[in-house]
């Protein structure tokens, strides 16, 4: 799957600066979604940044967050999730399927 230059991946459009090299890694550490090659494309994003929802360790509100069944209500509601899921419409894909491919299914 190819990377569409027009969509904005999560640490790009939140600015948070948990990208390697960013302005909040040596306090935050690099952002799991900024790095998780299996998610790579999923929505044409850069590794997991448009499926960050599913990841373990991602910031919501200024705070690492726990895993997807702990985070997952917060994600729901955020812009980042709403704006990814409208532009992915009718194709986008549900957190179950993005979950398989973590699990390498």
């Amino acid at each position: 799957m190819a990377e569409n230059k027009n969509k904005l991946n999560c640490w790009e459009f939140k600015k948070c600066g948990r990208e390697p090299g960013g302005a909040h890694t040596a306090d935050l550490g690099v952002c799991p979604a900024t790095v998780e090659e299996r998610l790579d494309g999923i929505h044409s994003g850069k590794k997991a940044g448009r499926s960050c929802w599913v990841l373990a360790g991602t910031l919501c509100k200024g705070e690492v967050q726990g895993t997807f069944a702990q985070k997952y209500k917060n994600c729901e509601i955020c812009d980042f999730y709403k704006l990814v899921k409208s532009e992915e419409f009718p194709k986008f894909m549900l957190s179950a399927l993005i979950m398989k491919k973590l699990n390498g299914q």
